[in-house]
């Protein structure tokens, strides 16, 4: 499972006092998202306001801003679900899976619950899991896979941690990764 191919993690983080956001993006060169390639930030200085249910509204361009800035990705990992429930409903993975013409997998830290779909992985010692699914083509078992076999000891993968940091701006990303 460890073939290369160029996968990236994304997350953003709101100023909603300012209307603006950052949001990072972590390029490694396999599907452990062992080996980081390139790390990005965009700071997006307008921003749409929250819309209850639909997030992608949102997210989808201040995701489309950081990927602007690394290689051309082959798969995407976001923070959130990708579906929202057993027959499909669009969840922020699928919108951007449409958008970008690539498969996604959604890693959710909680439980949704129309989400009885989601595949609950537990990673390392931890005792909850993260809750995993999929869209753009790829099976929601091949991306519990992916997620189960993640560098990282811990819950949350380290390449979903570090993106986290980069977005709420705790570190700065690393040059020549």
């Amino acid at each position: 499972m460890d073939y290369a191919l160029t996968a990236g993690t994304v997350d953003v983080q709101y100023d909603d006092g300012q209307q603006r956001a950052t949001a990072a993006l972590v390029v490694c060169g396999e599907l452990t998202f062992s080996s980081v390639v390139s790390e990005h930030v965009a700071r997006i200085s307008r921003i749409e306001p929250y819309e209850a249910g639909r997030l992608y509204k949102r997210e989808l361009p201040c995701i489309q801003a950081v990927l602007a800035l690394g290689p051309q990705l082959e798969l995407l990992m976001v923070d959130g679900y990708a579906t929202l429930d057993p027959q499909g409903r669009p969840g922020l993975g699928a919108h951007a899976a449409d958008a970008l013409g690539i498969p996604v997998i959604g890693v959710a830290k909680t439980p949704f619950h129309t989400a009885t779909h989601a595949t609950p992985v537990v990673r390392g010692s931890a005792s909850r899991p993260v809750y995993v699914t999929a869209a753009g083509g790829l099976g929601i078992e091949e991306a519990a896979r992916i997620v189960a076999a993640m560098e990282g000891p811990f819950r949350l993968p380290a390449a979903l941690a570090r993106v986290d940091k980069l977005a709420r701006e705790r570190v700065q990303p690393r040059t020549g990764a």
